[in-house]
C-alpha cells in the first residue's frame, strides 16, 4: 500500500470511529419488524412428500448454485446422512424412519423458517438482515462485517457462511426467492414440487389449512403445526405423522428467540458509546479491507 493509500486509508477509518462516537442514546432502538397480516408463507406436508429432491436443484438453479443434472438428484443414497443447508446448498431433503410398521420413510425439506421475530436480524450489529412485510428475511452482503453473529443467533442453524472464500465470503441461506416474489412468481422449491408438498399463500390461509387437514386425518398428523407460535411464528410451517423432535428439529418455545439478547444487547449499545465506536471502527476497517482487495483483484 502506497503511503498516500495508507493516509487515505487511516483517514477513512478515523471518521468512521469519530462519527459513531458522537451517537446519542436513539441508538437503543432495536430493528423495525413491521409484519403485514397478508405475510405469506409455505405449509410443508412431510406426509406428502416423496424425497425426490426436486426442490434441491430448482433453489441452486435460481440462485446461480451448481445445481448438474436433474436427474443426478434421482440418486437417494444422499440421504443415508443427515444434512443442513450450506454455502452450496440453501435448501436440502432428510429422511427419517416412519416409526408406524411402515417401509417408507418419512422426507423432510429443511431451510431458513423466516422467522416473524428473527433471531438473525436482531443479532446483526450493522442491519445486515431485513425482516420484510410480506414475511421474507434477506441479508445485504454489502453491509455484513462477517461478524457471524446471525449463525450462533439463529434457534434452526441455518445461516452459513463461506470459509473458503478469501474474498467477499458470503452469509448464505434461502431468501424466500424474493426477486421471484416480487415478480408474482412461486418459490423456486415450491414451483416444481411433483407431489404438491409445498403450499405457498398468506400464511393466515395455511394455518387454517393445517388445521383443516389434521381434523380431517387425525390418525395421519399429530396435532401439531410446527411454526405456528414456536419461537413468536415462522413463515415456513410444517405438519407430520411423528413428533418434530424424532425428525430433528429443535424443541422451542414461543417467545421469539431475540427477546432475552436483543434487550441486553441493544442495552449494552444503546448506553456505552466505546463498544459502539469500537464495532464501528472494526466494521470500517474490514469494509475498507475488503473493498480493497476487490480492487488489486481487478487491476490483476
Amino acid at each position: 500500500m502506497s503511503g498516500k493509500s495508507r493516509r487515505d486509508f487511516l483517514k477513512s477509518t478515523a471518521l468512521i470511529g469519530a462519527g459513531v462516537t458522537g451517537l446519542t442514546t436513539t441508538a437503543k432502538a432495536g430493528p423495525q419488524n413491521i409484519l403485514s397480516e397478508d405475510r405469506m408463507g409455505v405449509l410443508v406436508d412431510t406426509t406428502v412428500c416423496v424425497g425426490c429432491r426436486n426442490c434441491e436443484w430448482a433453489c441452486k438453479d435460481a440462485h446461480n448454485l451448481p445445481a448438474g443434472n436433474l436427474e443426478d438428484y434421482e440418486d437417494r443414497k444422499v440421504l443415508d446422512t443427515k444434512r443442513r443447508p450450506g454455502t452450496d446448498a440453501l435448501t436440502v431433503v432428510n429422511e427419517y424412519s416412519h416409526g408406524k410398521n411402515s417401509s417408507l420413510p418419512i422426507d423432510v425439506k429443511v431451510q431458513c423458517m423466516h422467522c416473524d421475530h428473527p433471531a438473525c436480524v436482531s443479532a446483526c450489529i450493522v442491519g445486515a438482515f431485513t425482516k420484510h412485510e410480506n414475511g421474507t428475511v434477506t441479508w445485504d452482503t454489502d453491509m455484513c462485517i462477517g461478524c457471524r453473529y446471525c449463525m450462533a443467533a439463529c434457534p434452526f442453524q441455518v445461516p452459513a457462511f463461506e470459509y473458503d472464500k478469501a474474498l467477499n465470503p458470503m452469509i448464505m441461506k434461502c431468501d424466500f426467492c424474493f426477486d421471484r416474489t416480487k415478480e408474482g412468481k412461486l418459490p423456486a422449491c415450491v414451483e416444481i414440487c411433483p407431489v404438491e408438498a409445498l403450499t405457498y399463500g398468506k400464511r393466515s390461509d395455511l394455518i387454517k389449512i393445517a388445521r383443516d387437514r389434521i381434523k380431517r386425518n387425525p390418525d395421519k398428523y399429530v396435532d401439531h403445526i410446527l411454526g405456528e407460535t414456536e419461537v413468536g411464528g415462522t413463515s415456513w410451517m410444517y405438519l407430520a405423522s411423528k413428533d418434530f423432535a424424532e425428525l430433528e428439529f429443535p424443541k422451542l418455545g414461543k417467545n421469539p428467540a431475540p427477546g432475552v439478547s436483543e434487550s441486553i444487547q441493544h442495552g449494552i449499545f444503546a448506553y456505552f458509546v466505546p463498544p459502539i465506536s469500537l464495532y464501528a471502527l472494526l466494521g470500517g476497517i474490514m469494509w475498507i479491507t475488503k473493498r480493497r482487495k476487490e480492487l488489486d483483484e481487478e487491476v490483476k
